[in-house]
């Protein structure tokens, strides 16, 4: 198939963050997820109103949102060593959504939520195992602060 499409190195498909402040979202991932920038464009003010990185092998883009408020992004992202980058991610002001843990398909996983409230899910495959049949997941519980984890529970 013709790549002329597409810059060299994109996939087709490229995942994009609308955030309140790029330049936050972007020291996220470098220190989290080891991510390198590509690129940047920045106003006559010094903002940065667009980037792009690249994690491993797959490239995020992330703009600035002058609009009103759009729902939270959830993006997954396979790592080398979760509980490094989960424990980098709580260092860079993360907030813990589930530890590191082994999960009945084969993957080691976790989650934080960003400053900026964006969901991120870190896995790392242990090993090939098919899906478990639908009575045997666990499922994720996505709660909003402690408060209503508290409440949840009770």
């Amino acid at each position: 198939m013709d790549d002329r499409y597409k810059p060299d190195g994109y996939n087709a498909v490229s995942p994009y963050l609308l955030v309140k402040d790029v330049r936050t979202v972007l020291d996220f991932l470098v220190h989290a997820f080891g991510a390198t920038e590509l690129r940047r464009q920045v106003d006559a003010d010094g903002a940065i109103r667009h980037a792009e990185v690249r994690i491993g092998d797959s490239v995020l883009m992330v703009g600035f949102r002058p609009w009103a408020e759009l729902p939270v992004s959830s993006v997954h992202v396979y790592v080398e060593d979760v509980d490094k980058v989960y424990a980098r991610a709580l260092d860079r002001g993360a907030a813990s959504l589930a530890e590191p843990r082994d999960l009945p398909y084969g993957d080691r996983s976790a989650g934080v939520r960003d400053e900026q409230g964006n969901y991120w899910w870190i896995g790392t495959r242990l090993q090939d195992r098919p899906m478990p049949a639908e009575a045997d997941c666990t499922p994720d519980v996505h709660i909003k602060g402690p408060d209503c984890y508290d409440e949840f529970l009770s």
